[in-house]
């Protein structure tokens, strides 16, 4: 059954889409050549706030599993 009122989706793509490859381009973004790559040793001030955090993750990942 369709609605006769339903909105049309717009054509895609539109003439503002930019494809992710070249926004990346033009941001000069690379590929991750290795996972250090992504490792950040100074993200945390110090263990107390990165246990902090992950009390947090991990109520926040249980009251999501009730």
């Amino acid at each position: 059954m369709t609605s006769s009122n339903a909105e049309q989706m717009p054509e895609w793509p539109t003439p503002e889409h930019v494809p992710a490859e070249e926004q990346a381009r033009r941001q000069g973004i690379r590929p991750i050549a290795s996972v250090d790559d992504l490792a950040r040793p100074d993200l945390f001030e110090s263990d107390e706030e990165l246990d902090e955090f992950l009390a947090d993750l991990y109520t926040s990942r249980r009251a999501g599993a009730a």
